[in-house]
């Protein structure tokens, strides 16, 4: 039995195609025509979640067969949005122990659907917006988060060069590239000041590890990124690779664990009893990463930072998200809400900052 309604329910499902979108059917259908030898009639639907690359569903004959993603309408942020290389990453990490969907075309041609876009392959899965899990056991629950883990850490032992992915990123220097970037991006998409967001900008640059590491990082590695089998604790796919390059794997493992630091009402572990639900705390889901990728646990200091910077690239994100509604060019009907939560985020990020 359900422990309640699962938070982030509003984000399950499909919805019609809103009024502006128009698709050209007969260019994709040309288009799946010619990469998989598929015909039928398209029938398109939007995904309800995500606040970024719009995306939707394409069926064949009334069957879910092919995903597609496009870049927003109207103007961007510099290297925001860029589902080419998305279809790039997907591309290479096939046949890697990555699970991600089988990539089958990617298009710049904006006539189609107004924008650049890719398509892949659906897959049929359980999508999970809700971190505690309501309708698993307690069994299943830690069984599903170390999944999680272990797919994280797989995708970290990847080399890039092997798969073709040389030059996808630069090498070394992660953190402060970042913070520099989403800096840049902040200023590009900000819409008041959030005092908290000054002092993470001036902090964070003066405290950045001496711990350089590069790996594949996903950038956007959380529960609900993630396409898990129907019925066991298995990955089928990692979806959502916008914000993957060459980085830190503290980055991406600091922004993975988010979620035991947010409020439940931001779709966030804390507040929960973790004991009883069976999910493991942050520390034991740390030392289980740093198990599986043979490393050492991380100083404290290091730690603070890794979140108080994800903390600080989150209210970036949101801010963007902000922008896009005041220039009514948002993905996502629930954009408004999760984009007034940038001072939010970045307060929390400044906590941290203060505590290392």
């Amino acid at each position: 039995m359900s422990l309640r309604a699962p938070i982030g329910s509003e984000f399950v499902g499909v919805k019609p195609l809103p009024d502006g979108h128009g698709f050209d059917l007969s260019a994709l259908s040309r288009i799946l025509i010619d990469a998989t030898g598929e015909r039928g009639a398209l029938t398109l639907e939007q995904f309800r979640g995500g606040q970024s690359n719009p995306t939707f569903r394409i069926s064949v004959n009334g069957a879910p067969r092919f995903v597609l993603r496009k870049q927003p309408s109207g103007p961007l942020l510099p290297s925001a949005h860029a589902v080419d290389r998305e279809f790039r990453i997907i591309a290479a990490l096939a046949g890697t122990g990555v699970p991600t969907p089988e990539p089958i075309a990617f298009s710049d041609d904006a006539s189609i659907v107004g924008a650049p876009f890719y398509i892949m392959r659906h897959v049929d899965g359980r999508s999970i917006w809700d971190p505690a899990l309501p309708d698993l056991s307690p069994k299943a629950r830690a069984a599903t988060y170390d999944e999680m883990n272990r797919v994280l850490a797989e995708l970290h032992a990847v080399d890039p060069e092997k798969i073709g992915l040389e030059g996808y990123g630069r090498i070394g220097n992660y953190f402060s590239r970042q913070i520099a970037r989403w800096t840049k991006q902040y200023r590009a998409s900000e819409t008041e000041t959030i005092d908290a967001m000054e002092r993470l900008i001036a902090w964070l640059p003066e405290n950045i590890p001496a711990d350089d590491q590069t790996t594949i990082v996903h950038g956007d590695f959380r529960l609900d990124n993630l396409i898990f089998h129907k019925t066991e604790p298995r990955i089928l796919a990692v979806l959502d690779w916008e914000l993957s390059t060459l980085g830190h794997p503290l980055a991406d493992l600091g922004y993975n664990v988010l979620a035991w630091r947010l409020p439940i009402n931001a779709r966030g572990l804390a507040g929960y009893d973790l004991a009883a639900l069976g999910v493991p705390d942050e520390d034991a889901y740390v030392r289980a990463y740093c198990a599986r990728a043979g490393r050492p646990p991380f100083a404290a200091r290091d730690w603070r930072f890794c979140i108080a910077y994800n903390m600080f690239r989150v209210a970036c994100i949101r801010q963007g998200i902000m922008r896009r509604v005041i220039d009514g060019t948002a993905a996502s009907d629930h954009a408004a809400t999760a984009g007034r939560r940038a001072r939010e985020m970045a307060e929390l990020g400044w906590k941290e900052a203060e505590r290392a």
